[in-house]
């Protein structure tokens, strides 16, 4: 591994000190924004700083219903509105506006993480060679973890 040489900062507001990692060492060790570090004196005049190992946890899957208000727009002869319900309902009628109206649960449950990858490529068959780890970091929702 790598040796870094870093500068002490200091918080202008609180007068803490600061210790900045180099973004690739982050990468290197696997460390993240939000993750809780061992700081270990060595008693050499040297430290050791190790990850935490996490709590145990389990994949839930969580399965929802979204539901939207949609509006079509269908001309039709005068006299026969009903004309627009099949226009709509055989599709061929443009969308004239939409809104989500929420997201409802439906039902959820525990999985393991092999059930939880093979539902993942029978859901998104695109992504069936990817290694595992990138079907974790572009599907998964690790815990902690905050999605924008």
């Amino acid at each position: 591994m790598k040796k870094y040489t870093v500068t002490l900062e200091e918080d202008p507001d609180t007068g803490d000190v600061i210790l900045p990692f180099p973004e690739e060492m982050l990468k290197e060790v696997g460390w993240k924004e939000g993750d809780i570090l061992n700081w270990e004196d060595n008693k050499d005049g040297t430290f050791s700083i190790t990850k935490k190992l996490t709590k145990e946890t389990e994949w839930v899957l969580v399965e929802t219903v979204s539901q939207f208000r949609q509006r079509y727009m269908v001309e039709v002869p005068k006299g026969k509105a009903e004309w627009a319900l099949d226009t709509v309902s055989m599709e061929e009628a443009k969308e004239f506006s939409q809104e989500h109206l929420g997201e409802t649960i439906v039902t959820h449950r525990v999985i393991s993480q092999a059930d939880a990858l093979a539902l993942c490529d029978l859901d998104n068959a695109y992504g069936e060679e990817w290694t595992e780890e990138v079907k974790l970091q572009n599907f998964f929702t690790r815990e902690g973890e905050k999605v924008e």
